[in-house]
């Protein structure tokens, strides 16, 4: 597997959520119908850095072998990341159906989920 084309795509991905989190979290928040008084927008801008950091530690690792000895960690770090995140999305949408638009995100969350996978269980090559 190309990894260098699967850690592009997924460095890109959370860059554009960071930046999105870290200027618009007012508008995220009113855009599913939350108040956005209080702590809520700060800690949207939390997640907004959290992903950017992800986003840029994928950028900078994007020219190594993913899922050897050396970068194996940054490998797990994503597979984990993607495999938690899909699974709280599903959990939340099977509770709240009417919410048809979480099934694009779950949707690119879980391939990321299997591609990651293939990339730490199969070969590095």
């Amino acid at each position: 597997m190309n990894t260098k084309i699967l850690m592009t795509v997924s460095s890109i991905t959370m860059l554009v959520i960071g930046v999105v989190c870290s200027f618009l979290p007012n508008e995220i928040l009113k855009s599913i119908g939350v108040d956005d008084a209080g702590i809520l927008p700060l800690i949207i801008q939390i997640l907004g850095a959290i992903y950017f950091g992800f986003g840029f530690l994928n950028w900078t690792a994007k020219a190594n072998l993913i899922g050897g000895i050396y970068s194996r960690p940054v490998a797990i770090g994503n597979l984990i990341h993607y495999v938690v995140s899909s699974l709280a999305m599903i959990k939340f949408f099977m509770a709240h159906t009417d919410m048809k638009f979480l099934l694009v995100p779950i949707a690119i969350y879980l391939i990321f989920s299997i591609l990651f996978g293939k990339v730490v269980f199969g070969s590095a090559i």
